[in-house]
């Protein structure tokens, strides 16, 4: 199995590539020991993929080149991590139906259960106030319902995504843009614990790659391939994020816009989607039914959605919206004193209901946003 380990980690082959060596060759064995004057005569590899080949395997002292890679496909095996290739018959369906799918993948913690409906929830990673709450909300939502919520641990969106699923009680599943052993962003390893303990990891770069600009990309389309439906909360006109919407449309997959302000520029991405015919969203429970997802099986709301807080909390929070703020507004409209007012938004801050996002201007918060996503 480590020559198939050798194959899966050699860079930059690419996987349709290794595929098509492997079928032709029978085993990733045979393709490490093919002869020079075999490889010249496959003639879908270029004069780079043969140096490749050649210079992924010291000729010169291949014993001891052999040696180190059976100790490093032994210590991965004992970290936990498994390789599993397109042919196993534990690679996702899902997965194996899109246009370029990984030759393998690394895989940290569980998959998502074929029979589980799966969505992903991607958007900007600066975003705005607005996008992370209802990634928030949509994530609790779907991840209530038995949806598995996938996506790409990215700070912004993606890490709100994840975090809402978490405090549903349920599962998610993030597909990384380095090896399945690094956490990028580094301050996001309080979620990448929680994540493997409530789901798993997955990356199709081998475990020590670091996180480079052009694995995005690729990361990108194994996110919306191993999801039914993609979200995008919200996206500039040209993002990451709409790559893995036209990527998610060449696999097939339907997908949603959350529409925003006409002048935020984190909305226009998500608003060129909607004109361009992807779905409309509208509220999480409306998603679930036109996903044909019963309501009635959705697990029970955190105890934020029912507590009806004392006044004056209750009529600080009231409100309160996804926009900021601002002291003085929120004293004309309760009418309470400049005292008051700050006493509720400082327990509403403490209690996780509500967040500062710059000086004196706040705005709703579920618990879960008191957390760093």
């Amino acid at each position: 199995m480590f020559y198939e380990y050798w194959l899966a980690s050699l860079k930059p082959l690419s996987a349709r590539k290794k595929r098509m060596l492997r079928d032709a060759y029978g085993s990733a064995r045979a393709v490490y020991y093919i002869e020079e004057t075999r490889l010249d005569q496959e003639i879908y590899l270029t004069d780079r993929d043969r140096r490749v080949l050649q210079t992924g395997r010291d000729s010169r002292n291949q014993e001891e080149f052999l040696r180190g890679l059976k100790e490093s496909w032994e210590k991965l095996q004992e970290s936990g991590i498994r390789l599993i290739l397109y042919d196993d018959p534990a690679y996702p369906s899902r997965l194996s139906r899109i246009p370029d799918p990984p030759y393998a993948i690394y895989v940290r913690g569980e998959l998502p259960p074929e029979n589980q409906p799966a969505v992903a929830i991607v958007g900007a990673r600066k975003c705005t106030p607005y996008g992370e709450e209802m990634a928030l909300e949509y994530a609790e939502t779907l991840a209530g319902a038995g949806v598995a919520v996938i996506s790409g641990m990215a700070r912004g969106i993606d890490g709100a995504g994840h975090r809402g699923a978490l405090n549903a009680g349920g599962k998610t599943y993030g597909v990384l843009g380095c090896g399945v052993d690094v956490c990028y962003p580094r301050e996001h390893i309080g979620l990448y614990m929680d994540i493997l303990k409530n789901g798993g990891l997955i990356a199709e770069r081998a475990p020590g790659e670091p996180p480079l600009p052009a694995y995005f990309p690729e990361r990108n389309r194994i996110i919306s391939g191993l999801s039914d439906v993609i979200l995008i909360m919200e996206a500039k006109e040209k993002s990451g994020s709409l790559i893995t919407a036209d990527q998610a449309l060449e696999q097939g997959k339907d997908v949603y816009a959350l529409p925003g302000p006409a002048d935020s520029a984190l909305s226009q991405g998500c608003h060129r989607l909607i004109r361009q015919g992807a779905g409309i969203l509208l509220s999480p429970e409306d998603l679930l039914e036109e996903l044909g997802i019963d309501r009635i099986h959705l697990l029970k709301k955190s105890d934020r959605n029912k507590k009806m807080l004392e006044s004056p909390e209750h009529m600080v929070y009231s409100c309160l919206g996804l926009f900021p703020k601002s002291t003085g507004t929120i004293i004309e409209e309760t009418g309470f004193s400049p005292q008051k007012v700050m006493e509720a938004l400082v327990s509403l801050v403490l209690e996780g209901y509500a967040r500062e996002v710059s000086k004196n201007h706040y705005v709703r918060a579920g618990k879960s946003s008191g957390e760093k996503a």
